[in-house]
């Protein structure tokens, strides 16, 4: 992980002059605030701000429900109950803010997400730091067979290295490529211009700001096992930090997201006819040999 000078500086002002508040604030979030957890080999992702947490979406939801009970005991129960009823409004009176390092492949899967206020490093005004995502050997697979969008098999060793000295060959040649046309004593090309010979492995930044609701949708996609790997890696790090965040909401986040699955009106009836004794094949199912091949992926665990 490379964080600038004035980064570690910014960082360390921060941390050693806190603010007095308040406003709620959650302890083990106070302790993780402003600090980068290093993903890749040279990514990051760090909370800068936070608004809410557990006891915000409790509040919200029983601003909505009249005043019903009050109990602190209550307050887990209630959050399950809006999760698994996919009421949404509540968590979205929490937000977070990360400043994320990422490569700009990841970060063009990332932008998809277009619930969140983005705000990236320019390199229309200033220039780009040498640095280059390359995957590990053991990450470098073939196409899969299977999944049109996804990685088969592991590449053997020796391909593996070649695959990784084409790429960091490239991304040299390219960003040299980018030097000798920003030179103002050369070509002085605009960084608007030059900027696009460089690599989809180049490292950028941004400030990525989101409601609780859409980072569970977003962690929901991306933490899945057929998300990308490297997007896949960050996402994980936010479960993290979800789960110090917002401890009881992350709970009946896993509960009823990450590990739970939708069965569609169709298999719910092959569902229904299996407890009535009755067998059933994909033939007679109704559904097609992909619905049924989910459906069977999940049943058997």
């Amino acid at each position: 992980m490379a964080l600038t000078d004035e980064q570690q500086s910014e960082i360390t002002a921060l941390r050693a002059s806190p603010h007095k508040t308040v406003r709620p604030t959650v302890p083990a979030m106070e302790e993780i605030l402003f600090e980068p957890f290093p993903l890749l080999d040279h990514g990051f992702i760090r909370v800068v701000d936070y608004m809410g947490g557990d006891s915000a979406v409790v509040q919200a939801a029983r601003v909505s429900y009249g005043k019903g009970t009050r109990k602190t005991s209550e307050d887990a129960g209630l959050i399950r109950y809006l999760m698994r009823h996919r009421h949404s409004t509540p968590f979205e009176m929490c937000e977070i803010k990360f400043h994320v390092k990422l490569p700009l492949f990841v970060a063009r899967q990332w932008i998809r997400h277009r619930m969140a206020s983005v705000n990236e490093y320019s390199a229309r005004y200033s220039v780009l730091d040498k640095e280059f995502y390359l995957p590990e050997a053991a990450h470098i697979a073939a196409q899969s067979t299977v999944n049109h969008q996804g990685r088969g098999e592991s590449l053997s060793a020796e391909t593996a290295q070649q695959v990784l000295a084409i790429l960091q060959r490239d991304a040299l040649q390219c960003y040299g490529d980018y030097e000798e046309m920003l030179d103002p004593e050369g070509m002085g090309v605009a960084r608007e211009l030059a900027r696009i010979n460089l690599t989809l492995n180049t490292y950028t930044q941004w400030y990525w700001k989101i409601d609780l609701h859409n980072l569970m949708h977003f962690l929901a996609l991306r933490a899945d096992s057929h998300a990308q790997y490297e997007i896949r890696v960050y996402a994980q790090k936010m479960i993290e930090i979800l789960k110090a965040w917002v401890p009881h909401t992350a709970q009946a986040f896993e509960e009823y997201r990450l590990g739970a699955y939708s069965f569609s009106a169709g298999m719910l009836k092959v569902l229904r006819r299996r407890l009535a004794g009755e067998v059933v094949t994909q033939e007679s199912s109704g559904l097609t040999k992909r619905e049924w091949t989910e459906m069977q992926a999940v049943l058997e665990g």
